[in-house]
């Protein structure tokens, strides 16, 4: 029996469009409320986004976004006292306690206040990072969001979550932050390499799956476009599934209900992370989480074949992984035992009653989970 929440995912509202100016605004309420921006050519929308009271800004960026981040501290830099620049390692490496280390260095250094501002500008590595580092940093100063990933926009930037890695597993520590905007500028992904693209979109599949069918439908019948960032179906998606994550966390934003969904395919994910020490892309791994997840649905009675063999040929057709080899078994479920998402010892899992219906299934006998997984395994 999969457990509900007493909330359900609402269907998202669509995003608000201001016609003039092509920008998407799509609001997220709960603690604190803030807007993600959708558009292109968005620098000034960043510097309305820090504001007027911040003398000083930092913009954490990865290697690969040098060039933005330059032309970023050139744009702001007329409107501030000082505009800093802080290069950390790309994708998984940045997030560690030593590079966090390295930017409240840079903040203590430079005097930053609580009206002061940090920017996080790169992929959903470095906004899980520039989060967690405007957290903490004198308890929380103002944090702008510039996701350059899909993923990034989709899903890491969006919420609130903020964290760092340890040798023990992914996120474990961090805080529940929320920016004050999230900007989401198309043109920064011009340049992103398909296979990026491609893993980004194993977090937009996932809200196709959990809430929001559309997605599925337009990767289903319009692949091509819709991973094409010149093109509105690309915008369609990427709107969709930030509404989709937006909807969700306004309604549970410490994830004491709903927000739990949004980590479909995850536990096993994060897991398959941890095992190839974050060499594999993000989505790459919660790709076979999501397969992992539909294969434990269906076993459960909950999920249909179909169902299951469109989990399979959507998440194939974005080239992403569908199997992992099963000598990993053992200690992919140690791993998972000590994931945040585990309670009091019982691991917790996600699974569809259909799609656009997710639910919880808690307390599952290992030989059940082990089941499940060789189904995936090569």
């Amino acid at each position: 029996m999969t457990e509900h929440s007493e909330q359900s995912p609402q269907t998202p509202e669509p995003a608000a469009s201001d016609s003039g100016t092509d920008l998407t605004l799509i609001p997220v309420t709960g603690e604190r409320e803030y807007t993600v921006t959708v558009g292109r050519g968005l620098s000034g929308t960043v510097r309305q986004a820090v504001g007027e009271r911040a003398s000083k800004i930092l913009i954490v960026h990865s290697p690969t976004v040098g060039r933005f981040a330059e032309e970023l501290r050139e744009f702001l830099a007329p409107s501030y006292e000082q505009v800093l620049l802080a290069e950390v390692p790309d994708a998984e490496s940045a997030k560690r306690i030593e590079v966090a280390a390295f930017c409240w260095e840079i903040l203590g250094k430079s005097d930053f206040t609580r009206t002061d501002a940090i920017i996080g500008l790169g992929g959903g590595a470095v906004t899980d990072l520039a989060g967690f580092v405007a957290a903490t940093w004198l308890r929380g100063v103002r944090l702008v969001q510039v996701p350059t990933s899909v993923l990034g926009m989709v899903d890491a930037s969006v919420g609130g979550k903020t964290g760092i890695n340890t040798t023990e597993g992914k996120n474990l520590v961090g805080a529940f932050y929320a920016p004050a905007a999230v900007i989401c500028d198309l043109d920064l992904l011009a340049t992103l390499p398909l296979n990026e693209i491609r893993a980004g979109f194993a977090e937009v599949a996932k809200c196709g799956f959990i809430a929001e069918p559309e997605i599925l439908d337009l990767l289903e019948h319009e692949l091509d476009a819709t991973i094409d960032p010149g093109t509105p179906q690309f915008r369609r998606a990427i709107e969709l599934a930030i509404g989709v994550k937006a909807t969700i966390v306004s309604q549970d934003f410490r994830e004491d209900g709903v927000r739990e969904y949004l980590n479909y395919g995850h536990t096993l994910g994060h897991a398959v992370e941890h095992a190839e020490r974050y060499q594999w892309r993000h989505g790459a791994a919660i790709s076979v989480g999501m397969m992992f997840a539909a294969e434990l649905g269906r076993i459960t009675g909950a999920l249909s074949d179909a169902e299951v063999e469109r989990h399979r040929t959507i998440l194939g057709s974005l080239t992403l992984p569908l199997q992992y080899p099963i000598g990993r078994w053992p200690g992919l479920l140690a791993t998972m035992q000590r994931d945040k998402k585990a309670r009091a010892g019982m691991l917790r899992f996600v699974v569809l009653d259909g799609i656009g219906k997710p639910g919880i299934l808690a307390g599952t006998d290992d030989s059940l989970l082990f089941m499940a997984y060789q189904e995936i395994a090569n």
